[in-house]
């Protein structure tokens, strides 16, 4: 493989790479998986216990300590932990990702070295892992709903359609920080601030509803924002998405998945010379 080629960046591309190499991902992913858990007694079944147990810290402290509430009608005092907890699943997705997204170049040189990889792949590896994680812990989170509410609201089901927005938009940020760690090994400290500050800038300890009108707006220049307050609607409120906000985060997901893409095939063909 000669290290210094041209590699295509059309939005074709990208796509068709994602399809050819999907054996690969799932392989890939599932190694991810099982690989975090490797050596420990339970094994996969902290994936489950994990959850479960911040579920039951997070309904301790806000609701026992704390007596927090979100403020809607109806609440009971273990209501504030499950709305906590909707939040937390999907900026976990994306923290995860995105304080991996810098040293998953650097992790993998063997595969830049010695190996004809599609490396554009380990983008979508480390957002599969992610998501699988984000299923477990969504699972906890409907159990736990079902035991104190009995019931689940139908609009669950769109939930997944809430998120293809985050998703897409977490894989090209992942390429995206994937090849600038390569050459600015600092990134990877830059990222965790980054999510540490976005995490209370991000509507999970309190509904946008709560800060003064003039913050607001700033608060839903925040991307997070719109799907974590979607996610909750469709998880816990029984509130259809607002589809017109949904179409314009989808819109911006794409061109940062494809931005992010383009961005990191364009500088990939220097990663052996770094490395």
């Amino acid at each position: 493989m000669n290290p210094h080629k041209a590699f295509p960046t059309s939005i074709v591309e990208l796509f068709l790479s994602q399809w050819r190499n999907r054996q690969l991902i799932i392989q890939l992913t599932k190694r991810d998986v099982l690989g975090r858990y490797r050596g420990s007694v339970m094994g996969l079944a902290w994936s489950f216990l994990n959850p479960l147990i911040m579920l039951a810290v997070y309904t301790f402290v806000f609701s026992v300590v704390f007596k927090t509430r979100w403020g809607v009608g109806g609440e009971d005092k273990m209501n504030f932990a499950i709305i906590l907890f909707a939040g937390l699943i999907v900026f976990g997705l994306f923290a995860e990702c995105i304080n991996r997204a810098p040293s998953l170049i650097l992790s993998n040189a063997n595969y830049v070295k010695k190996v004809v990889f599609p490396l554009e792949i380990l983008a979508s590896v480390v957002v599969g892992s992610a998501l699988f994680h984000a299923c477990i812990s969504l699972i906890v989170l409907l159990i736990a709903q079902l035991l104190i509410n009995q019931r689940l609201p139908w609009t669950v089901v769109v939930f997944p359609i809430v998120l293809l927005p985050l998703l897409l938009a977490t894989t090209g940020f992942a390429w995206l920080l994937s090849a600038l760690g390569v050459y600015v090994r600092d990134i990877a400290q830059t990222t965790s601030i980054l999510t540490t500050v976005l995490m209370f800038l991000s509507p999970l300890f309190y509904p946008v509803s709560a800060l003064p009108k003039n913050y607001q707006v700033w608060l839903h220049l925040n991307p997070l924002t719109f799907i974590i307050e979607e996610g909750r609607n469709v998880l816990i409120f029984g509130n259809t998405p607002n589809w017109i906000g949904w179409v314009i985060a989808l819109a911006a997901s794409l061109l940062i998945f494809a931005g992010g893409f383009w961005w990191f095939q364009k500088t990939r063909k220097g990663f052996a010379d770094v490395l």
